[in-house]
């Protein structure tokens, strides 16, 4: 088992297979959830943004999309356990990449109408963006690595307009550098966000930087498992890194799961609804 400077497992190898069925088979037995709870969250926000910016479709860029799960979630009011179960069974027997696209094309079909969304992937594993684009749950794809290079003049293309920015889990890997990328490529524009981020990894520096843009961010005061840690070795590396930095672990990582809060971003002359969950950074 490998691990990244971070302490955690490296997963790597999951996000660049020719289909989803070895993420979520890697992912299961850990009891990865958060995309789950995330979607309500993600809703709220995405109607609360139509209802104020009057948006019939508003345009949701995910970073670090993977295979299009939050879009399935979200767009198409598909569950994680409906994901886990069809990714775990092909069910006529066809496993081929091509059948697997077929049957998810369908649940596209199945669950319309779909919410009038129009999501928009941007992630640095191309497999995975791939199929996430073939299998419909992406109406737009932008294969990129933010952090180390600016947007091409195409990807720029793809990127401006985008009224939210959704992520589950990828900051902490992706930093501020990317985020601020983003933001400049629509043209002055402030989209909304929504970040899930491990409790382990410190937000303080995309906090600074998107205060520096024009933003405005709070805390949900809610607390969400992400997924349990891979072996006792995973946990003890996270645990120490959270004592190095700070960060009490108690009734949290150390009862033997990662943990995540949510940090939502609104440009400072956005009205926030008053939410007993939220806690003002």
């Amino acid at each position: 088992m490998r691990f990244d400077a971070t302490g955690k497992v490296s997963l790597d190898h999951i996000y660049a297979q020719p289909d989803p069925r070895t993420y979520f088979s890697v992912l299961r037995p850990l009891g990865y959830c958060v995309p789950q709870q995330a979607k309500p969250w993600f809703a709220k926000l995405i109607q609360e943004y139509r209802e104020s910016r009057r948006v019939t479709v508003p345009q949701v860029l995910d970073i670090g999309c993977s295979y299009g799960i939050n879009a399935a979630l979200v767009k198409y009011d598909a569950t994680l356990d409906e994901l886990y179960d069809r990714y775990g069974d092909t069910g006529d027997g066809d496993d081929s990449r091509a059948a697997l696209l077929a049957r998810d094309r369908e649940l596209a079909r199945s669950h319309r109408p779909a919410r009038p969304l129009r999501f928009v992937g941007l992630d640095a594993a191309g497999s995975a963006l791939a199929y996430a684009l073939e299998a419909g749950f992406l109406d737009d794809a932008v294969h990129a690595d933010l952090e180390n290079h600016d947007p091409t003049p195409r990807q720029r293309a793809r990127l401006a307009g985008t009224d939210l920015v959704i992520s589950t889990g990828c900051l902490g890997y992706v930093t501020e550098r990317t985020l601020t990328r983003v933001v400049r490529a629509q043209g002055g524009r402030l989209p909304w966000m929504a970040h899930f981020v491990l409790r382990m990894f410190p937000f303080d520096p995309v906090e600074h930087a998107l205060a520096g843009l024009g933003y405005r961010t709070t805390r949900v005061g809610e607390v969400f498992k992400q997924r349990r840690f891979a072996s006792p070795e995973e946990q003890a590396l996270v645990l120490d890194g959270m004592a190095a930095a700070g960060v009490d672990a108690r009734g949290f990582e150390a009862e033997g799961w990662l943990h995540a809060q949510l940090y939502i971003s609104r440009p400072y002359d956005t009205a926030g609804t008053d939410d007993p969950n939220r806690e003002q950074q």
